[in-house]
C-alpha cells in the first residue's frame, strides 16, 4: 500500500499506471451515493487490484460514515488492511465503530479484546464506550467510563458528551448537569456539543432560564466559540417553549454565525422558521439557500416542501416540486412522497394516486413510506380492503436498508378487528399469511381475533387447536370456550 508523503501535494492528476485513475471517493460517488452503486464501484475497485493513496482511503471511509454507507466502508477498511495498508490506533477505533454498525456490539466487544494492549488508549475505548452509548447500554457504558477513569487515560469532552447523550436518550437528563461538573472539576474543557447537550437537559426540564445562563457561560468561555449550532438549539428551545420572540432573535443570531454558508444551517434556519409559523423568513432564508447551493440537493427541497406543508402552503409546495422535478439527476421518492402525504391528508387520493403513479414512470419505485401513507389514508377512511392490499406491497417493498417491514400492532388490531365484524374468515387467513413473511411467531391477540372471526362467520377448523400448540401460545378462558364450537371434525 502507497502512503502519502510528507508534505507531497495531494494531486491525483500525476499517477502512474499502477494506482487508481482518480481519487478513490470520486471513483466510487462517480454514479450517485446510493448503496447499491457505491457497493457496485468499490468492488469493481477491490477487482482491479489497483493502487491508492492511504489518504484517499481516509478521506473515503470519512464520507462513507457520513453518508451511513457503514457495510462499504467496512469492507474497504478490512480489505485495505489485508492488502498491507497500516493501521493508526485512531483507524482502528473508526473501524471498531463501523463492526458495531453493521455486525453488532459483541463483534465490535470482540475486536476490542483481540486488539495489542498497545492499541487500547483512549480512542479505542473511547469508540466502545460511543458503541454502548448509541445503543442505550447504560451499565455497560458506566462501567467502561470507570475503567478508563481507574487506567488514567486522557479523558477528552467525547467520552463524557457520549455519556451525556445517553441519559439525554434514556429520558434522564437530569444526570447531565453533575457531568458537567464532573468535567469542569478534572479541567476537561467544554466543547460546543458538551453544552449544546447541557442545553437540551436543562431544557427538558423546563429551566430555561438555565438554559440561558449557560449560553451566557459561553460568551465569557474563550476556550469555545460558540457556532450556529448552539443558536439552532438556543432557537428548538423557545420554539418548543412558544417563546416566539426569542426564538426569532435566536434565528438571527444563528444567520450571523453562518458566515462559511453552511448547507445544515440553512436546513435548520428553514424548519425552525417554519416551526415558529413564520412563512416570510422561510422563503427568504429559501431564497438564500438556492444563491449559495446552485445545484440544491434533494434533501433541501425535501425539507423545503415538508415544511410548506406543515405551514398548510399546499401550492407553494406544488410550485417547489416541479421545480425539483425539473431539475433532479435523480428522481428521489422521498420528495414525491412528501407531496404524496400532503394529498392524502387533505382526502386528495386522486392526485396522490397520480403523483404515486408519475414517479414510478420517472423510475421511483414506491417505498415503505409511500405504502404506510395510502395505508394510513385507507384505514382513516374505512377502505380495508385496500388497506390490506397497502401492507402487502410494504411488505414486498421492505426497508431501503434491507430490513423487513412488519406492520405496527395497532394497523394489525384495526384490520383483525374489521375481518371480525365483517365475519370475514378468508380475508383474516389470508392476512395472518402476510404477516407470517416477516414475522416468524404471531401474536396470541391475533389468534384470539381469527378465533372470533370463525365463531362469528359460524365456521368450523379442525386444527385451530393444533395450530395454537404449534405457535405455542395460550388463548384466554373466552377464547377457549369459542374453541369448543370452532374445533369440531
Amino acid at each position: 500500500m502507497a502512503l502519502q508523503l510528507l508534505g507531497r501535494s495531494k494531486s491525483v492528476t500525476k499517477r502512474s499506471s499502477k494506482y487508481l485513475e482518480e481519487a478513490l471517493y470520486r471513483r466510487l460517488f462517480k454514479d450517485g451515493s446510493s448503496e447499491v452503486s457505491v457497493r457496485q464501484q468499490l468492488n469493481q475497485f477491490l477487482k482491479s487490484r489497483k493502487r491508492v493513496y492511504k489518504w484517499e482511503v481516509d478521506d473515503t471511509l470519512k464520507k462513507l460514515r457520513e453518508r451511513n454507507l457503514y457495510c462499504s466502508a467496512l469492507k474497504l477498511s478490512e480489505t485495505m488492511a489485508k492488502r498491507g495498508m497500516n493501521k493508526t490506533v485512531s483507524d482502528q477505533a473508526i473501524h471498531l465503530d463501523l463492526i458495531a454498525k453493521t455486525t453488532g456490539i459483541p463483534a465490535a466487544e470482540n475486536y476490542f479484546v483481540n486488539r495489542p494492549e498497545s492499541s487500547k488508549n483512549h480512542l479505542c475505548y473511547g469508540a466502545l464506550l460511543n458503541c454502548y452509548c448509541k445503543e442505550l447500554m447504560t451499565e455497560e457504558a458506566e462501567a467502561l467510563m470507570e475503567k478508563m477513569k481507574e487506567l488514567n487515560l486522557p479523558l477528552s469532552s467525547m467520552p463524557y458528551n457520549s455519556l451525556m447523550t445517553l441519559y439525554e436518550k434514556i429520558g434522564q437528563p437530569e444526570k447531565v448537569p453533575a457531568i458537567i461538573q464532573e468535567m469542569k472539576a478534572s479541567n476537561v474543557v467544554l466543547d460546543s456539543f458538551s453544552y449544546n447537550v447541557w442545553m437540551r437537559a436543562l431544557a427538558a426540564v423546563n429551566d430555561v432560564s438555565g438554559v440561558e445562563r449557560v449560553v451566557d457561560e459561553i460568551k465569557r468561555d474563550g476556550r469555545v466559540v460558540s457556532d450556529w449550532t448552539t443558536y439552532s438549539n438556543l432557537a428548538s428551545i423557545y420554539a418548543d417553549a412558544r417563546l416566539f420572540e426569542k426564538a426569532e432573535s435566536a434565528l438571527k443570531e444563528l444567520e450571523k454565525q453562518n458566515a462559511q454558508r453552511d448547507h445544515s444551517a440553512f436546513q435548520f434556519l428553514i424548519t425552525l422558521y417554519g416551526r415558529i409559523g413564520n412563512l416570510l423568513e422561510v422563503y427568504r432564508i429559501w431564497r438564500s439557500l438556492r444563491l449559495a447551493f446552485p445545484k440544491t440537493p434533494n434533501v433541501s427541497y425535501l425539507n423545503m416542501i415538508q415544511v410548506l406543508v406543515n405551514l398548510k402552503d399546499l401550492p407553494g409546495a406544488e410550485k417547489c416540486f416541479r421545480e425539483w422535478e425539473s431539475r433532479c439527476s435523480t428522481y428521489d421518492i422521498r420528495v414525491a412522497n412528501t407531496l404524496i402525504g400532503a394529498y392524502a391528508k387533505d382526502g386528495l387520493l386522486e392526485k396522490a394516486e397520480e403523483l404515486k403513479e408519475h414517479a414510478r414512470r420517472r423510475g421511483a419505485k414506491p417505498n415503505v413510506k409511500t405504502w404506510e401513507i395510502f395505508l394510513d389514508y385507507y384505514l382513516r377512511n374505512g377502505d380495508f380492503k385496500s388497506a390490506v392490499d397497502c401492507v402487502a406491497n410494504a411488505i414486498s417493498a421492505g426497508r431501503g436498508d434491507g430490513e423487513k417491514w412488519i406492520p405496527p400492532t395497532d394497523v394489525v388490531g384495526s384490520l383483525m378487528q374489521n375481518f371480525e365484524q365483517e365475519k370475514d374468515v378468508d380475508g383474516a387467513e389470508g392476512f395472518l399469511e402476510l404477516q407470517k413473511k416477516v414475522v416468524d411467531t404471531l401474536e396470541v391477540e391475533v389468534f384470539e381475533s381469527l378465533i372470533r372471526t370463525y365463531a362469528a362467520a359460524g365456521r368450523t377448523s379442525p386444527v385451530m387447536r393444533r395450530r395454537l400448540k404449534m405457535e405455542d401460545l395460550e388463548v384466554s378462558e373466552a377464547s377457549k370456550k369459542l374453541l369448543e364450537a370452532i374445533c369440531v371434525d
